[in-house]
């Protein structure tokens, strides 16, 4: 096969704001509300085991994962605090250091812990639930692609 070479466009005017570009200003803001709402969920479930654990064993009853509920929530809970502890870590990190490696290590966390909640909610078939998921998992998708740009 042949290839055609794209011909070369002028750079893009780069926007910034202070020391930061609008891309790495997404990072931050996403990293920001991903950090909080991850690690208030992870610590949520740490500080009322019990009801969280009676209201998934009561949630997955009906399914084949009703005996995995312990292990699933242990799961869980750890993705939740360690994404959400790296996320907030790299926005201090960036705003400090300029580094902004921990934000895409924490979103990449995240995105496995949707994927995960996600997977649970279909197969106990919360599909209100699971549908939720999808905003937050197509926000943290697109935060891991500004790493791309």
């Amino acid at each position: 096969p042949t290839w055609n070479k794209i011909p070369h466009h002028k750079e893009k005017e780069i926007i910034t704001m202070g020391n930061y570009t609008i891309i790495e200003i997404v990072q931050l803001l996403i990293g920001l509300f991903l950090g909080i709402g991850l690690l208030q969920s992870g610590t949520d479930k740490i500080v009322d085991w019990k009801g969280n654990m009676s209201f998934l064993t009561e949630h997955f009853a009906q399914t084949f994962m009703r005996s995995l509920v312990t292990p699933m929530l242990m799961v869980v809970t750890v993705l939740e605090n360690v994404g959400g502890i790296l996320c907030l870590g790299g926005v201090a990190m960036a705003l400090l250091y300029q580094n902004f490696n921990l934000i895409l290590m924490g979103m990449i966390v995240i995105a496995f812990n949707f994927i995960a909640l996600f997977a649970g909610q279909r197969f106990s078939k919360d599909y209100a639930g699971a549908a939720v998921l999808v905003n937050y998992f197509i926000l943290t998708i697109i935060g891991i692609l500004t790493y791309y740009f």
